[in-house]
């Protein structure tokens, strides 16, 4: 088996590191010391510069605009973001992309997909439900009414929902299937209150009361949601990829140069066996992102339906990530902890990381029922 990176996805990774280059975590006030959120946009500049390495259209096919890549190269700039802890709606907006591109209609596609590729069209996705406990797409109920559907229900925890010119909300219908509503943040019915997240950036409860679009904005073909919300943990496991792996990088670093009784605390063997176990759960992380980011790229069949492989990497990502930043917290000393110093920024992103589309325990539960309805022989 050749694991190896394709020219067009490893030329994606180069892309994303001189964009990211030159982003600091601390461009914005710390989450630990700001009552609200850190800022009220997300790093439009850097948006313009993605836009402009063709970062944004890097998913799209060639007809829209883009270079037609899939998943894996998506997973690999998300991963080089979240080195830098860059604040753009990168992952929300790519999804929702592709999942128009893959499962709505050829109208919607040529309305969004050019503009989201110029940088002019902002995508985000109710993912949470109400509670973040329960199936998004449950929050929302859509009933056909003719040529157009009503919506209702609450979405929370929604990335930029202020900043999005469109927010992708899962609903319900009367049948009991999943459908996928591209609603206008700004449309009749639509009311969006403030909530902070982890990380300290700016999300939102969304509202919707008797929301009506039309048919064409919504994406009603089958397994759509769904392979929209696979894609997105996945995405999440690849920020919390990157995240891990700048984290031990600077905890390398610094307990190469912290000294006690004359020595590098690096070479003290306590210090060393708990870095090594933090690079194996990186590398178990690794293994299994590109484990689901393939099985979502290609199709794949296996044992288990994708969303088993998801699951599984979702598990190692969760549970590594936190792992790997409570370890340099202790690796560091108080010095971990000082908001002059960026780890405590990390920390906090991890978290949100962490719960975000489920923690390990909830995907743990998923990957049960996957494996008690799809025994393996």
């Amino acid at each position: 088996m050749d694991f190896t990176f394709t020219e067009e996805q490893q030329a994606a990774v180069e892309a994303a590191k001189a964009v990211f280059s030159g982003v600091a975590p601390d461009q914005v006030p710390s989450p630990a010391l700001t009552p609200g959120a850190v800022a009220e946009d997300f790093d439009r500049p850097l948006w313009a510069r993605l836009a402009g390495s063709d970062l944004l259209s890097l998913v799209l096919a060639p007809e829209h605009g883009g270079a037609g890549l899939d998943p894996v190269a998506l997973c690999l700039v998300l991963r080089e973001a979240a080195k830098v802890l860059a604040r753009v709606p990168l992952l929300e907006t790519s999804a929702v992309a592709m999942a128009v591109q893959a499962y709505g209609s050829a109208e919607l596609a040529a309305e969004i997909l050019p503009r989201v590729g110029r940088g002019e069209l902002v995508l985000t996705v109710g993912a949470n439900g109400r509670t973040g406990h329960d199936p998004a797409e449950l929050a929302v109920t859509a009933q056909q009414d003719g040529d157009s559907w009503l919506l209702d229900g609450v979405q929370t925890g929604v990335p930029w929902a202020q900043s999005a010119d469109r927010i992708a909300v899962p609903a319900h219908t009367g049948a009991g299937r999943a459908v996928l509503a591209l609603v206008p943040r700004d449309h009749a019915g639509v009311t969006l209150a403030d909530q902070v997240s982890t990380s300290g950036e700016r999300f939102a409860e969304v509202r919707l009361d008797a929301v009506r679009i039309t048919t064409h904005q919504v994406i009603d073909a089958e397994g759509g949601w769904e392979w929209l919300r696979d894609l997105l943990t996945t995405g999440t496991c690849a920020l919390a990829l990157g995240l891990g792996e700048r984290v031990l990088a600077m905890t390398s670093e610094y307990t190469g140069k912290r000294e006690q009784f004359g020595f590098p605390v690096a070479t003290f063997q306590a210090v060393a066996v708990q870095a090594a176990d933090r690079y194996i759960d990186l590398r178990a992380m690794e293994v299994t992102l590109w484990q689901a980011a393939w099985r979502l790229a290609t199709g794949s069949h296996g044992a288990l339906p994708v969303t088993g492989d998801v699951a599984v990497a979702k598990i190692w990502a969760s549970d590594g990530v936190r792992r790997v930043v409570q370890t340099a917290q202790h690796l560091h000393g108080g010095f971990g902890a000082d908001t002059d110093y960026p780890l405590h920024r990390y920390h906090a992103w991890a978290k949100q990381i962490e719960l975000s589309l489920g923690p390990a325990a909830a995907h743990e539960e998923a990957l049960g029922d996957l494996l008690a309805a799809h025994p393996l022989s």
